[in-house]
């Protein structure tokens, strides 16, 4: 069981990583850094598209990473 958990983590952590590599990015260089996150923040703008499709894939990545990082550490074998 172990053994599993530990190879599905694996699988899933290459998976979010590149999900993230796939993403576009939010903003391009240092000006972008100190107004993009207020543009984000106070804009009403989605995404939408293969943006909405990345942004929602990385969410549930992100969790079942968590989720199984904990059940690796629960179920180490003794």
């Amino acid at each position: 069981m172990h053994a599993f958990l530990v190879t599905f983590l694996v699988i899933v952590s290459i998976a979010l990583i590149a999900i993230v590599l796939l993403q576009s990015g939010r903003s391009a260089g240092l000006s972008g850094a100190i107004t993009g996150g207020a543009e984000q923040l106070f804009g009403k703008q989605k995404a939408r598209g293969l943006d909405a499709v990345f942004q929602r894939v990385t969410v549930v990545l992100a969790v079942l990473f968590f989720v199984l990082a904990i059940l690796v550490v629960y179920v180490q074998p003794s």
